[in-house]
Parts: C-alpha cells; structure tokens; sequence
C-alpha cells in the first residue's frame, strides 16, 4: 500500500507542469506607441512596452519616382534577456544593405557568431 501511495506521488509531481519563468512577461503593456507617415516616403514610429522592449524607426524614400528609388531605415530596437542584460540593436539599412550594430549592457555579451554575422558580405545583399 505505501509502495502505490509513493508511485501515484511521484507519478503526480511529474505530470505537473513546471512554474513559469518569467511571470512579468504575461501582464506586459504598451507604455508609448507612435507612428507617423506623411504618405510621400517618409514615417516614424516607436514604442516602448512595460517589460523593457522598445524600438523607433525612421524611414525615407529616395530617388522617389526614379530608376533608383530605395527605401533607407535607420533604427533600434532594446530588450532585457533572461539573463537580465538589456541587449541595444541600432541599424540602418538601404541600397548597401543592412547594418547593425549590437551593444549590450553590464554582464551580457553578444554571442560570438551573432556578433560576427552581422559583418559579413551576406547581410549587403538584403533587398528592402
């Protein structure tokens, strides 16, 4: 009997489903949200949620109306890890492709083939 007593314990402790991790990321809300487009090539937008996760961009058509029209964005985006470091991309991307740069706060550090894909040749490809 306390052998089937000690079994339906262990049997019941295995099949529970494991605590969350990170409860704050269920309640997350928008903190900032802005957006504007001036319908002839150029916008701007951000937001920022209440877990840490920000990013803006800014966007601009040139050569517009011509065989060279290309969209240039320049940007960043933030956000806290679960190791805790808040982790900043800032970028630009148009006619030579995208270009982002990686910081990271106290603690972190961006991981070796992350930070060494975003200066190879492939990334100049990227068509927007």
């Amino acid at each position: 009997m306390k052998l089937l007593i000690i079994l339906s314990f262990i049997v019941l402790v295995t099949a529970a489903p494991p605590p969350p991790i990170n409860n704050a990321q269920d309640n997350v809300s928008l903190l900032k949200y802005n957006y504007d487009n001036d319908g002839t090539g150029l916008y701007n937008y951000e937001f920022e949620q209440s877990d840490g996760t920000k990013q803006e961009q800014h966007g601009e058509l040139r050569n517009a109306g011509t065989e060279n029209e290309s969209l240039f964005v320049k940007g960043s985006f933030t956000w806290i890890g679960p190791d805790g470091v808040t982790y900043i991309v800032r970028y630009e991307a148009g006619e030579d492709g995208y270009k982002p740069e990686i910081e990271e706060g106290p603690g972190g550090a961006v991981p070796p083939d992350v930070s060494s894909r975003h200066s190879s040749d492939k990334w100049n490809n990227v068509i927007f």
